[in-house]
């Protein structure tokens, strides 16, 4: 709410500052999409008026209508006082410009993996000749859809054990009209694939150890525990994932695979793995990539 000495924000300039200095104020956790308070006030406020997100500049001086007025400082509000990522507030999340439906069935979507997707910084000669790819703990199937973008000639399949997570992927795919090259299964990890056999197996599976689920800060427990929890070292899926790849990759095919803060218990799991690590901007150590060869 607006103090005594300040009038109330009246363009979306003065919502964005307001929310900005309520954020800071309330030592809020960030990585959702975002890192900090600007861009998650940022994020927020344009969003809310289904503005583009790009720059806020643009629109400092609009002057939302009473009931975006009202919409808008019910929001920050609901984000300090439930401590509620602002993607599952608004329903929707972005990954590299690109807009996914969200909610609480599913986690928020980010991923180093999106990033090097959208980049072409994997170690692939040409896209094009990638025609079979598999999104396992595929969620809200952000990174599915981002892999078809990517792979213009692949058909994708995505599995995800959360029927509520494949509904919102489901919607998702529709969105993007990608149904004719993304396919849903429901089941634990490879299970429902038979002996399909993929050039590119990709995951981004729940990877926090337990000492990091008991220091989760509250944004991160609307998410479900489901898509986080992996065991006392983080590694539970991974493990089971290392042992059956090596039966669903083609020839030359290779697996790719987010684990967070797990890499030094995996090498010391799997000294003899010639694990390559793939770093980001953002990222150093929190993803690998392997061939199937070496497994």
């Amino acid at each position: 709410m607006p103090s005594a000495n300040r009038p109330p924000p009246v363009t979306l300039g003065d919502f964005f500052r307001l929310a900005v200095r309520r954020f800071r104020a309330a030592r809020l956790a960030y990585g959702h999409g975002t890192t900090n308070a600007v861009d998650e006030a940022a994020f927020l406020v344009l969003e809310a008026l289904r503005l583009p997100i790009h720059t806020l500049d643009p629109w400092l001086d609009l002057k939302p209508t009473p009931a975006e007025r009202a919409r808008l400082a019910t929001l920050i509000e609901a984000r300090i006082a439930l401590r509620m990522p602002a993607p599952y507030l608004l329903g929707a999340a972005y990954m590299h410009g690109v807009r996914f439906h969200i909610d609480r069935r599913a986690l928020i979507p980010r991923s180093f993996i999106g990033d090097m997707l959208v980049q072409g910084s994997l170690p692939i000669g040409d896209p094009s000749k990638v025609r079979r790819v598999l999104d396992l703990c595929t969620g809200s199937g952000c990174l599915a859809i981002l892999a078809a973008l990517t792979f213009p000639r692949a058909k994708i399949d995505a599995v995800d054990l959360s029927a509520g997570a494949l509904a919102l992927a489901r919607r998702n795919v529709a969105t993007h009209r990608l149904g004719d090259r993304i396919t849903l299964h429901r089941g634990d990890l490879f299970t429902p694939l038979a002996g399909r056999r993929y050039d590119l197996i990709l995951t981004n599976p729940p990877y926090v150890d337990a000492k990091g689920m008991a220091k989760l800060p509250p944004e991160y427990r609307h998410e479900p525990r489901l898509a986080l929890a992996a065991g006392d070292d983080g590694l539970d899926l991974i493990r089971r994932i290392l042992a059956d790849a090596p039966r669903h990759l083609a020839k030359n095919g290779a697996l790719l695979c987010e684990l967070g803060r797990g890499r030094r218990p995996l090498e010391r799991a799997y000294p003899r793995l010639p694990f390559l690590w793939l770093d980001t901007e953002q990222s150093q150590g929190e993803v690998f990539w392997i061939a199937g060869n070496d497994l």
